[in-house]
């Protein structure tokens, strides 16, 4: 974590979040110890938090349910973010018929601006490797935020603005129903998975999560923006990639056989 005391020179990254300011040239990056990815051994998985209460309306149609979310998202002033945003970011994909699901930590100065998910260098990269695992993210993904807002200089946020945004995320899965869930970043992670491991220890296992009833698995996988700052990891990247390429297949084999 940056100290909060620094400053912003030409050229280079906001402080705050290191993951978040994808639209930073990859030159004016040093090393991110944060992100180390030592030796370890499993750990048992945390047992699972009781899950939000859907924030909009149950009773109504999903295709309208979707509608009043995001119409709540954009009024949304829950928390301090909403005094210094330029737009909330809802999202971007198709929900009706999307299979998977990813989630990022939250919007940098370029998403802010355009009140879009992942439009920048690390949003460029994510579709390449999407591409080539032989996933449309035009069509078979719908890509969110666990922040709908970008929180000033891009600091970490806090707790309570973690809290307040974390209904809607989990609304946008029930209504999406994603067959496999990626989650981008040790941020994102610990977010959705309630844990305070790092994304070493998170990454490279199935995990689970239960929304009405039904388990969706989990697979944890560096931020896009890391991985363009740490090329040496992208093979690691690819990995956790082929992690969820096989739980949806097995999936699609349970269902088949059954």
């Amino acid at each position: 974590m940056r100290k909060s005391d620094d400053t912003v020179t030409e050229g280079g990254p906001e402080p705050g979040h290191p993951a978040w300011a994808d639209d930073v040239p990859l030159e004016s990056w040093g090393g991110e110890p944060w992100m180390e990815d030592s030796d370890w051994l499993p750990e048992p998985m945390l047992p699972a938090e009781p899950e939000p209460a859907p924030v909009s309306h149950p009773d109504l149609p999903p295709a309208q349910r979707w509608i009043r979310l995001r119409e709540e998202v954009d009024g949304c002033r829950r928390c301090r973010l909403a005094e210094t945003r330029t737009n909330t970011v809802f999202g971007r994909g198709r929900p009706q018929q999307a299979r998977w699901m990813l989630i990022g930590e939250g919007p940098g100065a370029e998403e802010d601006k355009q009140g879009e998910a992942f439009v920048g260098q690390a949003g460029k990269l994510l579709d390449a490797m999407l591409d080539a695992a032989g996933i449309d993210p035009a069509a078979d993904v719908f890509i969110a935020n666990v922040l709908k807002c970008r929180p000033p200089n891009n600091r970490n946020p806090e707790p309570d603005e973690v809290a307040a945004c974390e209904g809607y995320l989990y609304e946008q899965i029930r209504l999406v129903q994603p067959d496999c869930i990626l989650l981008l970043g040790r941020f994102a992670a610990q977010s959705v998975l309630h844990s305070e491991l790092q994304i070493g220890r998170l990454r490279n296992k199935l995990h689970h999560i239960t929304l009405d009833g039904r388990q969706v698995p989990v697979v944890v996988t560096y931020h896009p923006a890391y991985l363009l700052r740490n090329q040496r990891d992208k093979l690691k990247g690819w990995e956790d990639l082929c992690l969820a390429l096989s739980a949806m297949e097995a999936q699609d084999a349970a269902r088949t056989s059954g």
